[in-house]
């Protein structure tokens, strides 16, 4: 430290040196002489580490949120959990990190993208993947064999021993009911059942130990073409190119129950026991999705893969769909914004005793749909209220400071949504504009004559006219009752 300091001082007084040379208009060599000294010194002293910049920016995968994107996302997040409410759902939470050991073998190819944390306490740590393996794991610490739940805005799970498909048929339900209500376009729910896929692998001569890489291949149909897709699976995963196109000619279909008849009684898939118990019960699901009047927002899809490991039964995912082109063509995918399915097995991996509990579930999309939801308010320029005051206290003329936060104390005291400006003597045409600018609907406004005759006037923001004359005494729950409701509070 000290010969830093040492360091340091000689660069000042070399600088000094230079600055006096420059304005004395010494001659350029010896100020060029004088100059090259300093920047021998400045190297040697280096970098000050205590004194570094730091980059100003979030890490890799984050974002911060505005108060704009928050009221965005907010209101997105309430039509989300109204309707997990509206299902009978409870709510839990689970740490945002488990134990490696929880997470690991869950998740197939996708197991690469879990972040690992550093070591604190003797035991390695990984973030949570999703929020139904954390689930699963909290079923089995806790012995719960039946539960409805819901995790944050994204998640809803049905856990227990029931009759088929009714629990998958109300998460169908639930999922079409939360896209319809967010109003973010058209959309279609594709079904499947890893029972029929792994059927069929084995029909087209799949080996058991392919099943899970080549789900991962045919679950990339929605983005790629049938070509890329078997050349990535002859090519990089060595199945037979005959395999390839038999496996083509299931994949490539989809339909409705129509198609779910038309495969039970094909020659090849019907050897499969797996094959058609999937598709018994697809054909029982779809009776179930006509008497909750969806199943004209669900196709039933055989490239629907899914390629998490866990999952035992029906499947689905809900895509966003574009409008065609040209009449007569069909509407294509841009994106799955929500997706499920059953998962009987995953909670008997954690139990000691190996006791299954059947679980079926789906996942909202919320980062997608507040993106799309975003996009498209910035697209019809509307204004976000970030803020949900209902009233601003305002005074016409000076030094009313201490009547304007008695009256905003009052209410507030009355359960009213209120504010003031921080100033003591604002103009009343700012206090008026910082209304309009925050989209606070009345202003409440007071002044020397309001104050002799006991009454506060209210004021709309949007036309500037007097909306009602409130009496001071029992302001509280007359204003409440103008704002919505009765007053929760004596005044």
């Amino acid at each position: 430290m000290a010969e830093r300091a040492a360091l340091e001082e000689l660069v000042k007084l070399q600088g000094e040196r230079v600055r006096g040379l420059k304005q004395q208009k010494a001659s350029a060599e010896l100020i060029e002489e004088e100059v090259a000294k300093l920047l021998k010194l400045k190297a040697q002293l280096g970098p000050d580490e205590s004194k570094q910049k730091f980059v100003l920016k979030t890490p890799k995968g984050t974002r911060d949120y505005s108060p704009r994107q928050m009221a965005v996302r907010e209101k997105v997040f309430d039509v989300i959990i109204r309707c997990f409410k509206r299902h009978g759902a409870e709510v839990i939470d689970t740490p945002v990190f488990e134990l490696k050991e929880t997470l690991m073998g869950k998740y197939g190819e996708d197991s690469k993208l879990i972040y690992d944390l550093k070591d604190q306490g003797g035991e390695l740590l990984s973030l949570r993947y999703d929020l139904t393996v954390p689930f699963a794991r909290y079923l089995a610490m806790n012995k719960l064999t039946n539960i409805k739940r819901y995790h944050i805005a994204k998640d809803f799970d049905i856990a227990g021993n029931f009759d088929p498909m009714i629990p998958d048929a109300e998460c169908l339900k639930i999922m079409c009911e939360i896209l319809s209500s967010l109003q973010i376009g058209d959309f279609l729910v594709k079904v499947n059942d890893r029972r029929i896929l792994d059927g069929m692998f084995a029909i087209c001569g799949v080996s058991d130990s392919k099943f899970r890489t080549i789900c991962s291949s045919v679950d990339k149909l929605d983005k790629v073409s049938w070509e890329e897709v078997k050349n990535e699976m002859v090519g990089e995963k060595g199945l037979a190119p005959e395999v390839a196109d038999r496996i083509g000619d299931y994949v490539q279909q989809h339909g409705g129950v129509s198609l779910v008849e038309q495969l039970l009684q094909d020659p090849k898939l019907s050897q499969s026991k797996q094959a058609l118990e999937g598709l018994g019960d697809l054909k029982l699901l779809f009776e179930y999705l006509t008497l909750f009047g969806i199943d004209d927002k669900i196709s039933f899809d055989l490239s629907l893969a899914r390629g998490l490991d866990y999952y035992t039964g029906v499947i689905y995912e809900a895509v966003l769909l574009q409008t065609p082109a040209q009449a007569g063509e069909e509407p294509l995918g841009v994106g799955s914004v929500a997706a499920g399915g059953r998962y009987d097995g995953l909670v008997g991996m954690f139990d000691p005793k190996g006791r299954k509990v059947p679980c079926v579930g789906l996942s909202i999309g919320v980062e997608r749909i507040f993106s799309i939801v975003e996009q498209r308010l910035e697209a019809l320029e509307e204004k976000v209220r970030t803020t949900e005051t209902q009233v601003l206290v305002a005074s016409a003329q000076k030094k009313l400071l201490e009547e304007r936060l008695k009256l905003v104390s009052e209410l507030w005291d009355a359960g009213i949504k209120a504010e003031l400006l921080y100033k003591k003597n604002p103009k009343l045409l700012n206090q008026l504009q910082y209304c309009e600018e925050a989209g606070i609907p009345l202003v409440a406004i007071i002044g020397e004559q309001e104050l002799k005759d006991g009454v506060i006037k209210l004021r709309s923001v949007t036309s500037r006219e007097e909306v009602r004359e409130v009496g001071r005494k029992a302001k509280g729950q007359r204003m409440y009752a103008i704002l919505g409701g009765p007053c929760p509070f004596k005044t």
